[in-house]
């Protein structure tokens, strides 16, 4: 399933943590909007994230240094979070991934809608 909002779609708001989180899209759209909001309070992972690097985040995805493997495994939510770090519209598929490469490290990082992928680094 593939979940799309547009940059400039307003806020959600006066959703319970169950409609935030447990809903179709898999909290998928709030951690986008998290990014949203952080780049909104002028945070410089706004600025990382624009140049392609892949910053540490709440979720696993982000890269502070490389590792000998040159590639791990990521969550969804860490791809959301960082669309709207960089200002972008949210475009995820639930089934697919997504593979970045960290400008700043050059790791490589899936993103994964697999758990127990993520789960193994």
């Amino acid at each position: 399933m593939r979940i799309w909002k547009a940059k400039d779609t307003p806020r959600r708001k006066g959703l319970s943590w169950n409609e935030r989180w447990k809903a179709e899209d898999r909290g998928v759209i709030t951690a986008w909007e998290v990014g949203r909001e952080l780049r909104e309070k002028g945070s410089p992972l706004a600025a990382m994230a624009e140049r392609g690097e892949l910053p540490v985040l709440p979720w696993k995805g982000g890269v502070a240094q490389r590792t000998q493997k040159g590639r791990k495994y990521g969550t969804l939510w860490y791809l959301a979070e960082w669309q709207g770090l960089r200002g972008d519209h949210l475009d995820i598929d639930l089934d697919e991934e997504v593979e970045l490469i960290c400008s700043k490290t050059g790791m490589t990082v899936i993103y994964t809608p697999d758990r127990e992928k993520y789960r193994e680094a």
